[in-house]
């Protein structure tokens, strides 16, 4: 549910940044910082929906949990990173910039996750 919602609201933002803010950003300097937030939230839903799909056909617990996992640092860093700069870049206070590099990080732990869930099983 959580892939389908980020996918859809990373489109809404693209739009709506593209048209209705698209003067306020312009005006501001601040049209890629929207364009950044909206690219990693875009690909991030959409990493989101593989693991989703992923984790469904999954039959192993541990390999669920290691999925889920994945999915859980990806949906933080979606919310952390792109959040932090759809605030700053529609004026929020500087002292919100930290919270960008945590959900950077969240984004990074979520690819290691991935990375370890994917990788091969002795048998």
């Amino acid at each position: 549910m959580f892939a389908a919602a980020a996918g859809f609201t990373a489109v809404a933002a693209g739009a709506f940044g593209a048209h209705a803010l698209q003067p306020f950003l312009t005006a501001n300097g601040r049209v890629e910082t929207w364009q950044t937030a909206v690219l990693y939230h875009l690909i991030h839903a959409v990493v989101l929906l593989a693991i989703a799909l992923a984790r469904h056909r999954e039959t192993d617990p541990v390999q669920t949990r290691r999925l889920t996992l994945s999915g859980d640092l990806f949906a933080a860093g979606i919310v952390l990173f792109s959040g932090s700069l759809y605030a700053l870049a529609l004026g929020a206070p500087r002292w919100l910039w930290p919270v960008t590099p945590l959900g950077g990080c969240c984004f990074l732990a979520g690819w290691l996750a991935v990375g370890h869930a994917l990788w091969p099983r002795k048998t």
